[in-house]
């Protein structure tokens, strides 16, 4: 079987990482294969991603980076994941990775109009979301940017209170998601922690997020449903949504 690409973007807090591993790690965790089914591509150091014809599906990480400063990088994988989504690669983009995919095929991305969306919130779906497999009702999210344009012909998905455009489809084999379907509560949490200050610099409340943090089987659902499609080579036709999100 091909390998599972997962594009690392970046790395999560060092507090975490030294503990608990980083994002590509609780990806594979959370996806309940073993790692030997991946391959990870460190593009923010300078790793060259691998011809797409040798994979069988793709996972992008999230980052502390910015999509908007277009860092060289952040572009190269960009114009790769492009030309991945047109050959109908399957490709799950998470958080940085969901508004990377957005850049890739053409949707706009820059700071959320409404500030730091941190914490477990409500996500609810489209009525496109709801053609998509069970509503995810909370998950987790920790973001300063967002998709503010979705690529044409996408279909969006799911919002929340905060950002528009939580998830998105993209030619039937690709998908974006702003929230993290790899974290847990104590890892959203860690994130206000550190982020405390600005929060609470914006008029919002770090300890209401805190004690509203709470575990939920949405995230690793999701990532297992991404798996089931790519494993079972079912992808939906170029226009359907299903087999992800609902």
């Amino acid at each position: 079987m091909k390998p599972i690409l997962i594009i690392k973007t970046g790395s999560t807090l060092d507090s975490l990482r030294s503990t608990i591993g980083d994002f590509e790690d609780w990806m594979i965790r959370g996806s309940g294969l073993p790692y030997a089914a991946f391959q990870v591509i460190n593009v923010e150091a300078g790793e060259s991603l691998p011809d797409d014809q040798t994979l069988c599906a793709v996972l992008i990480t999230g980052s502390h980076a910015m999509v908007s400063d277009r860092l060289p990088w952040s572009e190269n994988a960009a114009r790769w994941l492009a030309d991945a989504v047109a050959r109908r690669l399957p490709t799950l983009g998470i958080c940085y990775g969901h508004q990377l995919l957005a850049h890739a095929l053409g949707g706009d991305v820059g700071y959320n109009p409404n500030g730091l969306e941190l914490g477990t919130v409500e996500v609810r779906l489209t009525p496109a979301g709801l053609s998509d497999p069970p509503p995810a009702p909370r998950l987790h999210v920790a973001h300063a940017q967002s998709v503010g344009r979705l690529p044409d012909g996408a279909s969006h998905l799911a919002s929340s209170l905060m950002d528009k455009h939580q998830a998105f489809c993209a030619n039937g084999c690709a998908w974006g998601v702003q929230f993290h379907p790899e974290f847990d509560a104590a890892i959203v949490r860690a994130y206000i922690q550190a982020d405390h200050s600005e929060l609470a610099a914006a008029g919002q409340n770090p300890q209401a997020l805190l004690a509203d943090c709470t575990d939920t089987p949405f995230g690793s659902q999701i990532l297992q449903r991404f798996i089931a499609l790519v494993r079972g080579q079912q992808l939906p036709s170029k226009r359907s949504t299903q087999g992800l999100i609902n």
